[in-house]
């Protein structure tokens, strides 16, 4: 019988001493490991232990401020002032759709960058454009020799 994978997020277990513990894996785990996990495009959601409350959100910042702690600095004091400052505000309950919505577009907008960086960018090398230069010229030229021939002929058919 094949054991099946558990095709959905994995389930982090933190514990009263503030250990996490990977219950896919059977292993101890460290907030850098989960930062890991996030870089590699791995889902997962963090539970107490005792209580099977959902700490993600928690986790997740811990980790953001981890990160800005080593120096970072990817959140900008304006925007952090300003995400402190919708916690009261009646716009909040849309707040984490906008923020959700921007950064899916974020996110495209650089794969697009990415893809163009790995393909686009080959059209503008130095070689490139001095071949895409002399295409043009050759193209002048040639055309330029044509209508010179073609003005020769009908020069000498009027003689």
């Amino acid at each position: 019988m094949a054991i099946q994978r558990n095709t959905g997020p994995a389930l982090i277990k933190k514990y009263a001493n503030r250990r996490l513990y990977n219950t896919e894996t059977s292993c101890y785990i460290t907030l850098e490991d989960l930062y890991v996990m996030i870089k590699h495009g791995e889902d997962f959601v963090v539970h107490d232990a005792k209580t099977d409350e959902d700490l993600t959100r928690a986790v997740l910042t811990q980790i953001i401020f981890e990160q800005e702690a080593k120096g970072y600095n990817l959140l900008p004091i304006s925007f952090l002032r300003h995400v402190i400052s919708m916690y009261d505000n009646s716009l909040a309950p849309v707040f984490p759709n906008y923020l959700e919505a921007t950064m899916d577009s974020f996110m495209k907008n650089q794969e697009r960058l990415r893809q163009f960086s790995a393909t686009g960018w080959q059209e503008f090398t130095p070689i490139k454009i001095f071949e895409n230069i002399a295409k043009q010229n050759m193209e002048v030229f040639s055309s330029a020799v044509e209508i010179f021939k073609s003005t020769s002929k009908d020069g000498d058919k009027t003689k």
